[in-house]
């Protein structure tokens, strides 16, 4: 999905998560900042072609503080590839993840879009990606050290070990402790398991 067509479905649901009161404190980034957190992401220009890889597997001790989580281990993957047509730099996720009382290996994928800032949020930029098709999507910041991304959501489409199927679809609904995940940085090979294009595969590992 093109940036410009995805931009107001992004504001859009940026202003749906806060109260009607702070719809006004959510605003578009100017490119300047977009292109500062796009660094951040990377941790550097991008160029071309570029990845980030965020992990968290939560031990024990923090499972046991936190009942209600369905989330056993996330990892997100973000993207950055110049389009060949438009010259511009477009940005993808990919989420997986394990829940903690049922087997199987859950992902997501998508495009992210434009950018917003959180007014009352100390002006924090979040970065949205969507799901194809009304499957939802994600928040993504960063924080302050940029060495771990926070992943809000309230809805996504997942499927089960990769199958693009119906049977195999669902949805990860945000809980009382699934609604923001804090995933640290790692090396990107650390997320090799949720490309499965051999060409790219090759690229991730190289970056």
């Amino acid at each position: 999905m093109k940036l410009a067509l995805l931009l107001p479905l992004v504001l859009a649901a940026f202003t749906g998560l806060a109260h009607a009161d702070e719809a006004d404190k959510v605003r578009e980034t100017t490119k300047a900042e977009a292109d500062a957190f796009t660094a951040r992401i990377y941790a550097g220009a991008p160029g071309d072609k570029a990845y980030a890889c965020f992990v968290r597997r939560y031990d024990a001790e923090h499972l046991a503080r936190h009942p209600k989580q369905k989330v056993a281990s996330m990892k997100l993957l973000i993207s950055a590839e110049t389009d060949k047509e438009d010259k511009q730099l477009h940005n993808s996720f990919r989420l997986g993840f394990r829940y903690r009382h049922r087997s199987g290996d859950f992902d997501s994928s998508g495009s992210c879009g434009s950018h917003a800032v959180l007014l009352t949020e100390g002006d924090e930029v979040r970065m949205g990606c969507g799901v194809d098709c009304e499957g939802g999507g994600i928040e993504v910041a960063l924080s302050k050290d940029n060495r771990s991304a926070i992943i809000r959501l309230e809805q996504v489409r997942v499927w089960q070990n990769n199958k693009p199927d119906d049977e195999a679809e669902q949805s990860l609904v945000a809980g009382a402790d699934d609604k923001i995940f804090r995933l640290d940085r790692t090396d990107n090979g650390e997320c090799a398991s949720l490309v499965t294009d051999r060409k790219e595969l090759a690229a991730l590992r190289h970056k």
